[in-house]
């Protein structure tokens, strides 16, 4: 089987993985690529403060109002067991967690605004004063 091409020429193996090196490469290190990673740690992070925000602040809150700090009810039904006191604490953490991820989003938006417009490049403003030099001439 013939080896791969690149404009008709064949690639030594050397000179393949370089060019799949490069692909890659630029592939990373595209903006959105890049930013992915990023966001993905920032949410790990941010996932183990909201974790312990529940753990430690809204389930002592849950056990002083009910008595327990989680609700680990279980309802037997013969030699099954549902556990629907686990839903619902995994029901309330997933509330929880979307409105702090909620109140990130609201703050991320709220910062865009205040920072204001950025200036339009260089083309886009010399066209807009081509613009408006000849809507003056007329």
């Amino acid at each position: 089987m013939p080896g791969p091409r690149v404009n008709g020429r064949a690639l030594s193996e050397g000179a393949h993985v370089k060019k799949l090196w490069e692909e890659y490469r630029a592939f990373i290190l595209t903006g959105n690529v890049f930013m992915l990673a990023v966001a993905f740690i920032m949410g790990a992070a941010i996932k183990s403060v909201v974790d312990s925000f529940l753990a430690n602040i809204i389930q002592p809150i849950i056990g002083a109002i009910v008595g327990k700090p989680s609700f680990d009810n279980v309802l037997k039904i013969g030699d099954g067991r549902i556990t629907y006191g686990q839903f619902l604490t995994d029901v309330l953490n997933l509330a929880i967690i979307g409105a702090v991820v909620f109140l990130m989003v609201k703050a991320y938006q709220n910062f865009q605004k205040t920072k204001g417009p950025d200036a339009p490049p260089p083309d886009i403003q010399l066209l807009t004063e081509i613009r408006d030099a000849l809507k003056a001439r007329q």
